[in-house]
């Protein structure tokens, strides 16, 4: 979506929107608790199919044995794999832990690149990863596009493509960069909250008068 062709009534209303959700979830931030970048990437990793909460309680015992990038890039993937095993796809999720915490080491020093084409070279790394660090940790303007993102934006009118990459990039002149962060972290807290999947709560939403599919 070229900027020039944004209907200045498309970009109302997603200032409306979050201006509303703004007011809905003043405390939104990102529910993966981390104390580096390398444990945000670690975990963003394993959210993947995977309930935050769930990453919450694995993550805690995944750092008392493998405390930082030079640590993980050193175990197997096998006893990763059963670390992270109640993630889900855990197999998977312990190769990409290993080959980008190796890569970190390696190729970076140790320390998490802050550049996006840094990051998503990095395996089992891609955009939604890499702009959630970027966003999360280094403070960068960056627009992270999950399943709720998607959705609820494809609901509100605000987007037409279903493609991570291009919600992304339909989503940026739509806002602020300023606001692009919050922004993804307010969408996900109203998915969780009231626009739910299978039982969306359209009579209690802030969002009802501004969205087509609500109304």
């Amino acid at each position: 979506m070229a900027t020039s062709r944004i209907p200045t009534s498309l970009k109302k209303r997603a200032h409306a929107v979050a201006a509303r959700l703004a007011e809905a979830y003043p405390q939104s931030g990102c529910a993966l608790r981390h104390g580096s970048a390398h444990e945000l990437l670690v975990a963003t990793i394993l959210s993947a199919q995977c309930t935050d909460a769930r990453v919450n309680q694995v993550m805690p015992g995944l750092l008392q044995r493998w405390p930082d990038a030079a640590a993980m890039a050193g175990a197997s993937v096998a006893d990763l794999a059963e670390a992270v095993r109640s993630c889900g796809y855990f197999n998977q999720k312990a190769k990409s832990i290993q080959g980008a915490s190796r890569a970190i080491v390696e190729e970076h020093g140790g320390r998490v690149p802050d550049r996006l084409e840094d990051l998503v070279r990095l395996p089992g790394v891609g955009r939604k990863t890499a702009n959630c660090v970027l966003g999360t940790w280094y403070g960068q303007p960056a627009v992270v596009v999950d399943t709720h993102m998607i959705r609820i934006l494809g609901l509100l009118g605000l987007v037409s493509d279903k493609d991570p990459e291009h919600i992304e990039q339909d989503l940026m002149p739509l806002l602020p960069p300023e606001e692009w962060v919050v922004f993804t972290h307010r969408i996900i807290d109203h998915g969780r909250a009231v626009c739910i999947a299978r039982r969306p709560r359209c009579a209690d939403c802030v969002l009802r008068s501004l969205c087509p599919s609500g109304q």
